[in-house]
């Protein structure tokens, strides 16, 4: 019997899996070819024919076949900015996954947003490697939807926003380690504690600053907000807020930077201010980078486990591309922070 449901309803009524380029090619109005140049990257489409082929992929649910998925030996990492230590130490865990499987990395930069743009996710496409691993950043639906038409897997580091629970993502116990650094410096004494955090719209430096607050109230402390500052995670912020905080007539006696770099530029503030560190100022920061052990003084800080983390993304993302249905093996990776006691912190100063 012949079925009298138009083609194209028929087409939309397919699963995930049984949807074919020809099928896709035939609803967009155009060949097989031009289906095929989309899928991998082409540059020689016309971005209307490009975006009207991109929503019925998405639509259909396509994903490329393992057999038609050839991989070249590739791992791209993006990251938001690339311009620190910090990524220096994600990088060397990415490295060591990729040489171990006998690949190499490709590494981007988003120029500080949060999201990679369409001209990053069409030559990803065209390179079809075997995963993306995204730090401090992630991918918009349509990206994600790229992605997923090619079989390239991916996940996201430390992401910006929420990812959803079909994000793969691996991240560190961000609230328990500023909940650690302000207990530290509740227990030392100081009861005027400032913080300098990172950007508002990024998890970790949201979890980092809900954890010193915490801290605060279930040491008996009140959260005073003029002793929260706002950063960035650079070290000109970490400076520029730490002279606001420190030029207060009721200066804090403890300061919690929300990452490293931040407290190194509070160092700077400190200095120009003719404050001792830690005899008139205590300074607690966030990540461990190597820089901090040779700091003077060294620096007290909540370890990050990034090469670890960085490592633990790499081999998640090749996991994933093992697998039938990356989507069921998503899943969220969190690693222990802990606290490193070092010289930049004490008691507070008599009558602080």
């Amino acid at each position: 019997m012949t079925s009298s449901q138009p083609a194209e309803t028929r087409t939309r009524g397919r699963s995930a899996q049984t949807a074919t380029l020809a099928e896709i090619a035939r609803e967009a109005g155009v060949s097989a070819p031009t289906v095929s140049k989309v899928l991998n990257g082409r540059a020689d489409v016309a971005p209307a024919t490009r975006s009207r082929v991109e929503e019925l992929l998405h639509a259909h649910g396509y994903r490329r076949r393992r057999a038609e998925a050839t991989r070249s030996p590739l791992l791209d990492l993006v990251f938001h900015e690339l311009e620190s230590a910090w990524a220096m130490e994600v990088i060397r865990g990415v490295e060591n996954v990729a040489r171990d499987a006998g690949l190499s990395v490709v590494l981007s930069e988003s120029a500080g947003r949060l999201t990679p743009g369409r001209t990053w996710a069409d030559q990803v496409a065209a390179r079809r490697p075997h995963g993306v691993i995204l730090v401090l950043s992630g991918l918009d639906e349509s990206g994600r939807a790229l992605l997923t038409s090619r079989s390239i897997p991916f996940v996201v580091v430390d992401p910006a926003g929420d990812p959803g629970t079909d994000v793969p993502s691996v991240g560190a116990t961000n609230w328990q380690g500023g909940l650690a650094a302000t207990r530290h410096l509740v227990e030392l004494g100081h009861t005027r504690i400032g913080a300098i955090s990172g950007p508002s719209q990024m998890m970790c430096s949201r979890a980092r600053i809900d954890g010193y607050r915490a801290a605060l109230e279930t040491g008996g402390l009140p959260v005073d907000p003029g002793l929260v500052m706002t950063g960035d995670f650079h070290h000109e912020t970490g400076y520029r807020q730490g002279l606001a905080l420190l030029r207060r007539p009721d200066r804090p006696t403890a300061v919690f930077a929300g990452n490293d770099l931040q407290a190194l530029g509070l160092y700077e503030a400190a200095r120009e201010l003719g404050l001792r560190i830690p005899e008139d100022l205590s300074v607690v920061g966030f990540d461990d980078l190597p820089v901090a052990r040779w700091v003077g003084p060294p620096l007290t800080t909540v370890r990050q486990p990034l090469t670890e983390m960085a490592e633990a993304a790499a081999r998640l993302v090749l996991d994933l591309g093992k697998g039938e249905d990356p989507a069921a093996a998503a899943t969220r990776v969190e690693l222990a922070t802990s606290l490193v006691v070092r010289s930049s912190t004490g008691a507070p100063p008599a009558g602080g």
